[in-house]
Parts: structure tokens; C-alpha cells; sequence
């Protein structure tokens, strides 16, 4: 990934896995952490964020590499955008602090690495489903399942893109 010397300022929110523990001691704190494909951002996921980032004072967000995303049954043509692309439009948000992200199937090592006061994930999954749960609460954090305010999904999004192709809709 080459960052040039004008960038957008956004860029510098970017966080390799590598990096994350330090960079992680440099935000305040209680530490929101989440974790996400995030293909094609709608209403659904910035109004997601923005409750995200209110349980504390930063939020980080985990994004599946391409390779990550293919693993999670989506659809062979999935993700529609390159993780260098998913970076850019999520790093750009108000509500992020740091932008990550993870080649494993479940964000556990990023988890791990970052050490969130707070875990989070939206209301599909349930709490004691979520990916980190017992660690966090291991280290006396919380984790919640945010209820969905806006019914958006990618998936559904992707479908009528192409029904409308196809003059289905």
C-alpha cells in the first residue's frame, strides 16, 4: 500500500496488525473495538459506528482482508471492494479512530493485541456469540450486541443492484 505525501489526512488512521498494540496506547480510553467487512458502506453501518464509538472514547475497527471476507461464504465475487478501498471509506468516518485489520477467519488476535475496554458487535450476533467476549470480560471489559436502527445489508443491497440489471426491478 503506498501512501503518498499529500494524502488525504484520514490515511494516517490506517493501522497495520503489526502496529496495533501501539498504536493502541497512544488513544483514550475506554477503547471501543469492532470488527467487520464493511464491502459497501450504507446507512446501516455509519449509523453502527456512530453508537459503536459512544460506548467510549475511541473506536477501532477490524476489517477481513479480501481473503478473509471470500472464507466467510458471501459469494465467490465478494468482496466488491479491495481492503485498500474498505480502509480508506471507513478510516474516513468521524466516528473511527484506527482502522485495522485481519487474514484470520475471527478478529481474536487483533482483539487480543488492541485490549478494547469495550467489544462490540450489531444485533445479529448474539453476546455470547461474539468473537473475544470471554477475553475482554476476562480483563474486566463489557461487550454488546448494538440492535440494528436502520435494516440495511450489503447482501440485499448487492441483490437488487443486480435484479435492476437484469430489469427485475
Amino acid at each position: 500500500m503506498s501512501i503518498h505525501c499529500n494524502s488525504p489526512s484520514f490515511i494516517a488512521k490506517f493501522c497495520p496488525p503489526q502496529a496495533l498494540a501501539a498504536r493502541v496506547a497512544n488513544l483514550p480510553r475506554p477503547l471501543v473495538l469492532t470488527n467487520g467487512c464493511f464491502d459497501i458502506l450504507h446507512r446501516g453501518h455509519v449509523t453502527y459506528l456512530a453508537r459503536a464509538r459512544a460506548l467510549g472514547a475511541a473506536l477501532i475497527v477490524a476489517l477481513n482482508t479480501d481473503d478473509s471476507v471470500r472464507r466467510l461464504g458471501k459469494g465467490t465475487d465478494r468482496p466488491l471492494n479491495p481492503l485498500e478501498d474498505r480502509l480508506a471509506v471507513v478510516a474516513a468516518l468521524e466516528s473511527v479512530d484506527l482502522v485495522t485489520w485481519f487474514e484470520e477467519d475471527t478478529p481474536l488476535a487483533c482483539i487480543l493485541d488492541a485490549r478494547p475496554d469495550v467489544l462490540v458487535k450489531g444485533g445479529d450476533w448474539p453476546v455470547e456469540a461474539i468473537v473475544g467476549a470471554p477475553e475482554v470480560r476476562g480483563w474486566g471489559g463489557s461487550v454488546h450486541s448494538i440492535p440494528f436502527e436502520v435494516a440495511r445489508s450489503t447482501s440485499a443491497l448487492i441483490e437488487r443492484i443486480r435484479k435492476a440489471g437484469t430489469g427485475g426491478e
